[in-house]
């Protein structure tokens, strides 16, 4: 096994509100390889976007780090001050968010972000760095790149202006980059293109990728590893057709279930029932108790993860399922 590019032991990121704590990310640990593409997978609340921002230093008061260790490439990430830690993001560690205009500016041509993006983190000729820019554009499929460069966000489409901050996300060849559901807003033949070439970029790069998402789908085409997030905790993880072929927590059947594709025709939608609990009252155990077809009375203690099924496959359960 090759060595992480990324291990994240114990993470713990809460929130201090007037209503109490908020434990948004609980006691997560998970490591991703360089070149592999790691899936976060669950419900909204369950915890997976925060975990991106924790991992890049983007959590701010009421919230913070309270507990745990981030080593990117052997440096650890918690030890470092803001300015070192402003010096990584973009450069060593990148994002891509959810909307495209939260990364692009929309009154600075695409050439002045893109520069910008390139000389914040080192002594680059402008002639250079445009140059990087551009080969940046092509590598995620965008015609015309030196006509591109001269235009401004809102002259994009929506699937044109996702590339360009994934291409932006690339410039500097980063070690990892955090994609948290880029694709959601798009339609499904502009998702497929951006899915492959995000594939194709980390075998080429080495870089390794974390790509956020409620979309099982997206995950089994893209991913080569899966965890699973419930209440701000991983229930469930290992190689994506283990966990999606053969799942042990019963939270990873019923999201495998509630997949219309997976029910037959003519049948009711499959759900799971009940609601995510507030992550300000869990109860205690088991957080998915109370929604859980396998329940039991040893369910009130919290159980820990291990090892169930292939090799590699932990859950977090004293009930699995045979797979």
């Amino acid at each position: 096994m090759a060595d992480p590019v990324l291990i994240v032991e114990n993470l713990r990121t809460h929130f201090f509100t007037k209503a109490g704590r908020v434990k948004a990310v609980d006691d997560v640990s998970f490591s991703v390889e360089r070149g592999q593409v790691m899936g976060l997978v669950g419900e909204s609340g369950s915890g997976k976007s925060m975990t991106g921002y924790s991992l890049m230093g983007l959590i701010d008061p009421p919230g913070r780090i309270v507990d745990g260790r981030i080593v990117l490439d052997g440096l650890d990430l918690r030890a470092l001050s803001p300015e070192r830690m402003r010096g990584l993001r973009g450069n060593r560690i990148a994002m891509i968010f959810q909307d495209p205009m939260m990364t692009l500016n929309p009154v600075l041509r695409i050439d002045v972000q893109m520069m910008e993006a390139i000389q914040a983190h080192g002594r680059v000729s402008d002639a250079m760095a445009r140059s990087r820019a551009r080969d940046a554009l092509i590598k995620v499929g965008i015609p015309s790149p030196d006509e591109r460069l001269e235009a401004f966000p809102h002259q994009f489409s929506g699937g044109m202006r996702q590339r360009v901050a994934i291409a932006i996300a690339l410039l500097n060849a980063p070690d990892l980059i955090i994609a948290d559901e880029p694709t959601t807003a798009l339609d499904v033949t502009i998702q497929g293109q951006i899915l492959f070439e995000m594939q194709r970029l980390t075998r080429e790069t080495g870089t390794a990728l974390i790509w956020i998402t409620h979309d099982l789908s997206v995950v089994a085409g893209l991913a080569d590893r899966v965890c699973v997030m419930y209440a701000g905790r991983i229930v469930e993880e290992g190689d994506v057709v283990d966990v999606l072929g053969h799942p042990r927590h019963p939270y990873t059947r019923g999201l495998l279930d509630s997949v219309p594709a997976n029910t037959e025709r003519g049948q009711r939608l499959r759900q799971i029932p009940g609601m995510t609990p507030s992550l300000l009252e869990l109860p205690p155990g088991c957080p998915f108790r109370e929604r859980c077809p396998n329940a039991q009375a040893d369910c009130a203690i919290s159980p820990d993860m291990r090892a169930l099924g292939a090799p590699g496959q932990r859950a977090r359960c004293h009930h699995p399922l045979n797979g």
